[in-house]
């Protein structure tokens, strides 16, 4: 989810503490300010609105079931995409080779109606059906690659040499995929739009691309969500896989595909989010990254904030295993919205009376990285629930 330094325009500082000060000037004119990052003046008084009315404790529904219902109905409506569950997959599996514990091949599958997605589809060696992980790759502003920053290309010399550097600046050299295949996990690596095979697109491209497809009626970010729902189906529909035991990973950006995939499908049956977890109100604060737009647009789904906060999206997936992981120098989150969003999950798993089925860990002297010793105690997370 990392981006490439603000431009040059100058904004306006000062403003919100105005805003607190009074009732936002209510009645009187003047000119449009704005604070630190592109904020409105007035935001604190937008965000006082913000109630999260649906929120599990908030809701007057009592029931979870009947509530789980409600809210991800709630969601589904905002993504502004339909859902696409009659679309056949129509899979084409490439030639199959094989690697050190594992065999390894491209796929392409329909996820939606509207174009064919590649990815990489790592097989472990040994009699199936096998526990399968869906990886879903991060932002990071670095589009030329994809599903590879997971999962080594074997394919593609070129690529290799950026997966390679991208592995060794956030993975400590290691191609997460390729580790969980020697370790007995299928896997499934896609491109989001925008990366590797369908892209790439630009930095500067994004709220542009994003824009159009709302002028179109749609949503760049509602069309990752249910493509991402739609792989989960897919990988575990596979003879090779264990449909009980599929699970979603992913860092940063991928970190919150994770999640938000296992609130959208039944078919996660637990979920792993590397470095993205926050509460909103934290997150909208000036100088914090979400501020600048442009990557933003791949998380964003207009309206869901009168409805729900990050943390209560999230807990639709309750009571299913799930494992959230932060860095502590982490400079993308405040510490403070990490905490209110782990505060608030851990109410909703507790209600549930499933208080050891959500991990939550901020890790100390990290920042905003899925190093070695993260991905070993996944690892092992991974093997207990699955």
């Amino acid at each position: 989810m990392r981006d490439v330094p603000m431009g040059r325009r100058r904004f306006v500082t000062g403003a919100a503490a105005a805003a607190l000060a009074t009732t936002a000037g209510a009645g009187e004119a003047g000119a449009a300010e704005l604070v630190g990052g592109n904020l409105p003046d007035f935001h604190p008084l937008l965000k006082r609105e913000l109630d999260f009315p649906l929120a599990w404790g908030n809701s007057p529904v009592r029931d979870f079931g009947t509530w789980r219902r409600a809210a991800r109905a709630k969601v589904e409506e905002l993504l502004l995409v339909d859902r696409q569950d009659d679309v056949p997959y129509a899979p084409h599996f490439g030639e199959a080779s094989q690697d050190d514990g594992f065999t390894r091949q491209l796929v392409d599958v329909s996820l939606t109606r509207y174009e064919r997605v590649r990815g990489a589809l790592l097989t472990p060696d040994g009699p199936g059906p096998h526990p399968a992980v869906l990886l879903l790759h991060d932002h990071g502003a670095r589009f030329d690659i994809g599903k590879e920053k997971f999962v080594r290309p074997w394919y593609d010399d070129t690529r290799l040499v950026s997966a390679r550097s991208w592995a060794e600046k956030y993975f400590t050299g290691r191609f997460v995929g390729d580790e969980l295949a020697r370790r007995g996990y299928v896997v499934l690596c896609l491109d989001a739009y925008g990366w590797g095979d369908r892209g790439p697109v630009t930095y500067e491209e994004q709220q542009a691309l994003a824009s159009n497809f709302y002028n179109l009626g749609s949503s760049l970010a509602g069309l990752v969500a249910r493509e991402d729902a739609r792989a989960a189906a897919f990988l575990a529909g596979l003879d090779r896989v264990n449909r009980r035991r599929v699970a979603a990973v992913g860092f940063s950006m991928g970190g919150y595909r994770a999640w938000q995939t296992a609130a959208l499908s039944d078919a996660v049956a637990a979920a792993v989010s590397v470095c993205w977890m926050t509460g909103l109100k934290e997150m909208m604060v000036p100088g914090n990254n979400t501020l600048r737009g442009q990557s933003s647009y791949y998380m964003l789904h207009p309206g869901l904030a009168r409805h729900l906060d990050i943390p209560d999206v999230a807990s639709i997936a309750a009571p299913r295993p799930m494992y959230f992981l932060d860095g502590a120098d982490d400079t993308l989150f405040t510490a403070e919205g990490v905490e209110a969003a782990y505060a608030r999950m851990r109410a909703v798993w507790r209600s549930r009376r499933a208080d050891d089925r959500l991990r939550t860990e901020t890790w100390q002297g990290l920042g905003h990285v899925f190093v070695e010793p993260m991905q070993d105690a996944v690892f092992g997370w991974l093997d207990d629930v699955l």
